[in-house]
């Protein structure tokens, strides 16, 4: 035997050879079945494929609409729309705060008129759309829900996802807008309405990936989201919301990196914390115990020098995603360390899902590594690093307790400052980066955002308040007020607001008034 260390990237140490006496619980348990280790449907993807997504949206929704005609043509089975980040933290596009951010990173939506121009010529019966969007989630789910009623459609066939994760915000990404526990009281109030009106809607997307993406090893990424979803399952319980029903809406929204079996490992512990949490909260519909979730590809992961390589790791972080069991699947471009990603590289993202589904093998068997002596001791292990933060989160009161104390910042700052040591320390090798250098640089044609778009969105938005009914939105704005005031659920009067072409900031500025700012 060599004496070489070996380790995961979450430090858990790697033996030479595992033989059946290091799998020491075993879980005889099938797919389909509590605590759902091996998968959350009994035939996987023999009986559906997941779902492919490609997350789209830049500019204006005219152009991202174009996006979205252009990819549902290749074949995704699932829009995921990316906001830019005035929309993301409550600002219209004529906000001085929104200066040269207006439609960059993602697609701007300043009213119900841009999310008409976003899925013009979308049945919203027909696809199932996932939104990237947390403090003005609410907003965005109300547009949407306004747009499916002037299309005419059956609101209990309306499938798709909002984020709605607030905590992580606090913890790892940084888009939030109001205190915590006023945006805990706006995420219930979503459960609450969505469970009577909106019922295949999942109501929150409970995310490790900014997690991930902020420095945290895997083992972390899953425990702070579980922890996450344990204090968002005590607010819904706390509002007198049933477990059995609301639990059923909860999904999840994790990152695949390069570490191909620790990623399948996190994935199959994970499901089975989840299952076990949910039970401890009461939860007696095994559906409610399910952790359904939705996964994308590293973007931390991709490298600016060499971005050809990419293609490689996105591949790896596929097939981690596949054979953990994930329900949906957003692959990144190859281009994406350089700017928005290119049609070309969307493309062969997409095309990089339907290689593995439909040529690979790995989808014609549920839980294909099960058995394996090193994945089983492996997702143990896991399991049993991330119960331990768990326990630390727990005994500080929840992650709302954790995140207003700093805990989770610091620890994934931490993780963080290490991993980039091992790089420059060569302990960890990025190939491209820091090994297998070429001198010459690949010139790769980048994805540009015209700074003409800013002015276009402003004009249009200038537009719209001067021809629409402005006594009407000043009444809806002040109705929120009152519902906030007398503890109301906000998502009738928000969709009633939006209804009369209120806009986000309008919206948003509302609760501010109230609320206050997070600071």
């Amino acid at each position: 035997m060599s004496e070489k260390k070996i380790t995961t990237d979450s430090g858990i140490s790697i033996n030479e050879i595992y033989t059946p006496a290091d799998v020491k619980q075993q879980d005889a348990s099938t797919a389909g079945q509590f605590p759902f280790t091996r998968g959350v449907q009994s035939s996987m993807y023999r009986g559906k494929l997941w779902t492919m997504r490609q997350y789209a949206g830049f500019s204006t929704a005219e152009e991202s609409n174009k996006r979205y005609h252009y990819l549902l043509n290749q074949g995704v089975s699932g829009l995921s729309v990316a906001f830019d980040l005035p929309t993301q933290i409550g600002y219209d596009s004529d906000h001085s705060l929104a200066d040269g951010e207006v439609g960059k990173v993602g697609v701007a939506i300043d009213s119900l008129e841009d999310m008409e121009k976003l899925f013009e010529g979308i049945k919203l019966e027909e696809v199932s759309t996932s939104m990237t969007i947390n403090a003005t989630g609410f907003i965005l789910l109300a547009f949407y829900v306004a747009l499916a009623k002037k299309q005419g459609a059956d609101l209990t066939k309306i499938s798709g996802t909002i984020q709605n994760d607030i905590l992580k915000e606090y913890a790892a990404r940084g888009t939030y807008i109001y205190p915590p526990q006023p945006s805990m009281r706006i995420i219930t109030d979503i459960f609450e309405w969505c469970s009577k009106e909106l019922p295949k809607w999942n109501t929150i997307s409970i995310s490790g990936y900014h997690i991930r993406e902020a420095g945290s090893t895997a083992v972390q990424e899953i425990a702070f989201t579980l922890s996450n979803g344990k204090a968002y399952v005590k607010a819904a319980i706390d509002k007198k919301l049933d477990i059995n029903v609301f639990g059923k809406r909860l999904s999840f929204f994790f990152n695949a990196h390069n570490n191909l079996f620790e990623e399948v490992a996190k994935f199959r512990a994970a499901r089975r914390m989840w299952a076990k949490i949910m039970k401890d909260l009461g939860a007696t519909d095994e559906k409610a115990m399910m952790l359904r979730f939705h996964t994308q590809t590293g973007g931390s992961t991709l490298t600016a020098q060499q971005p050809m390589n990419n293609i490689s790791r996105v591949t790896i972080q596929t097939m981690a995603a596949v054979l953990g069991g994930t329900q949906s699947l957003h692959t990144n471009g190859y281009d994406e360390a350089l700017s928005l990603p290119t049609e070309e590289a969307a493309k062969i993202a997409l095309r990089t899902q339907q290689i593995v589904a439909f040529e690979s093998g790995a989808a014609d068997t549920v839980d294909p590594l099960a058995g394996s002596y090193f994945v089983e001791t492996l997702t143990n292990e896991v399991e049993a690093e991330a119960w331990k933060i768990i326990e630390t989160i727990d005994a500080m009161g929840g992650s709302v307790s954790a995140i207003e104390e700093g805990f989770i910042q610091d620890e994934i700052a931490k993780s963080a400052y290490q991993y980039q040591q091992n790089i420059e320390n060569q302990t960890k090798v990025i190939v491209g980066v820091n090994k297998f250098i070429s001198e010459e640089g690949e010139r790769i044609p980048g994805f540009k955002i015209d700074d003409i778009i800013q002015k276009m969105q402003i004009d249009k938005l200038h537009q719209l308040k001067s021809t629409r009914n402005n006594e009407a939105v000043k009444k809806r704005l002040q109705d929120i007020s009152t519902a906030i005031q007398q503890n109301e659920n906000l998502m009738p009067y928000v969709i009633s607001a939006v209804e009369d072409y209120c806009t986000l900031g309008e919206i948003s500025d509302t609760l501010r008034n109230i609320f206050g700012e997070y600071k």
